[in-house]
């Protein structure tokens, strides 16, 4: 609330002070949503990746996209071949890319867009980005569900994580203007 004290200089200061104080919680609001980003990226990066997609309850053995480990030594899946599992595999990658090209949009847009304009192009890619891991993760929830004596590992758990976070993320670009 400015309280008009007479003086026009006075006046100015606080608009200025006002405005400072905005244009500081905005850079503090995208380096924020910049590394919950990145770190969506490096965990979508780990959950394609690592092959701990499914734990066995005896922790001995664990199956992942590419490959099924026990007492240390990976092998091929068995069931590599399936439909299923490559969509998952595809819509994995896909969303990796599609983050990845979200984060380059928004860096790129950050330091050449106009002020007052929305993140649009970061914010479309980024929930392509959301889609695909939906798509990815839920294939793979409705055809591995293992039963007795295995468990979800934190690959499959960090999925979900990346599910939630890309969606948020993808949001919070389309609302946000560049001041």
């Amino acid at each position: 609330m400015m309280v008009h004290r007479g003086d026009g200089h006075s006046a100015a200061k606080e608009l200025s002070l006002l405005a400072s104080h905005q244009k500081a919680n905005m850079l503090v609001l995208l380096a924020g949503i910049f590394v919950v980003h990145i770190a969506t990226v490096v965990m979508l990066f780990v959950s394609t990746i690592a092959n701990v997609w499914v734990v066995a309850n005896d922790g001995s053995s664990s199956l992942g996209l590419w490959k099924n480990c026990s007492n240390g030594v990976c092998d091929p899946l068995s069931y590599g071949g399936e439909g299923a599992l490559k969509s998952v595999q595809a819509f994995m990658i896909l969303s990796i890319i599609f983050s990845v090209v979200s984060l380059v949009v928004f860096v790129f847009q950050l330091f050449t867009m106009e002020k007052g304009n929305r993140f649009f192009l970061s914010g479309a890619v980024m929930l392509v980005c959301w889609l695909c891991v939906l798509i990815g993760v839920s294939i793979y929830t409705h055809h591995y569900s293992y039963e007795g004596g295995f468990h979800h590992g934190y690959c499959f758990i960090l999925g979900w994580i990346c599910f939630c976070f890309s969606f948020i993320i993808g949001v919070l670009y389309l609302v946000l203007r560049k001041k």
